[in-house]
């Protein structure tokens, strides 16, 4: 009995070891995202291009070489994502990048990646940033020009431009070409169905009026 135990235990750990891996090792040289087809069969993931269709154009991308629009929220932000679609040679590489632009004064709110650390050089203006641990401590950083911070995998972190006049810019490496992204407010005010009002109130100590004014106020 003892050693059936252990070894339930032991197929237990190796199975949540396999849970928590990065993106799985490519098993080609290459496999470049076969996106012309919209209705290709669920997987993790689309299906490769015959290698024997590649070419260069499907290793590079001038996605991130443009402005993206920071008028689409109100936190004065625009993310631009490497994705199979705009870089479909990135498929299975396990990275992806990401072009940040923020406003004057602008914030790239609280949020995580459940699938990628990501390390975040500023290019333009002087950049706040900053990660809360599983132990509530707090890590931020000033970041000019030509300086890089590191956000570990799945932890809460931020983007603050502190100049009031000019915008600000980075470049940002993922380690997955899907780090998915929650936005801890969004993610708690504005969910589809709602939180239950009851849970907001006493997990932010607030009430049933303070929590309808803030949904409205992030959905608005």
């Amino acid at each position: 009995m003892k050693t059936k135990i252990k070894l339930q235990l032991c197929l237990s750990l190796f199975l949540s070891l396999g849970l928590v891996n990065a993106d799985p090792d490519p098993l080609l040289d290459y496999c470049i995202a076969d996106t012309s087809n919209p209705h290709y069969y669920l997987s993790n993931g689309p299906p490769c291009l015959n290698q024997d269709l590649a070419s260069s154009s499907h290793f590079s991308t001038s996605a991130l070489s443009k402005a993206g629009n920071t008028s689409t929220n109100k936190f004065g932000f625009s993310v631009i994502l490497t994705t199979n679609q705009i870089l479909p040679g990135h498929h299975t590489q396990g990275l992806s990048m990401a072009r940040i632009d923020i406003n004057p004064n602008g914030l790239v709110p609280p949020h995580s990646h459940p699938r990628a650390s990501e390390v975040t050089t500023c290019l333009k203006g002087e950049i706040l940033v900053g990660f809360v641990d599983t132990s509530n401590k707090m890590y931020t950083q000033r970041l000019r020009p030509g300086e890089s911070f590191v956000f570990p995998k799945g932890l809460i972190h931020f983007l603050y431009n502190v100049d009031q006049k000019g915008p600000s810019m980075a470049i940002s490496g993922l380690s997955s070409e899907n780090p998915g992204t929650q936005v801890a407010s969004l993610a708690t005010f504005t969910t589809t169905p709602s939180m239950p009002s009851i849970v907001l109130e006493k997990a932010f100590k607030i009430d049933a009026q303070e929590v309808i004014r803030i949904s409205n106020h992030l959905q608005g």
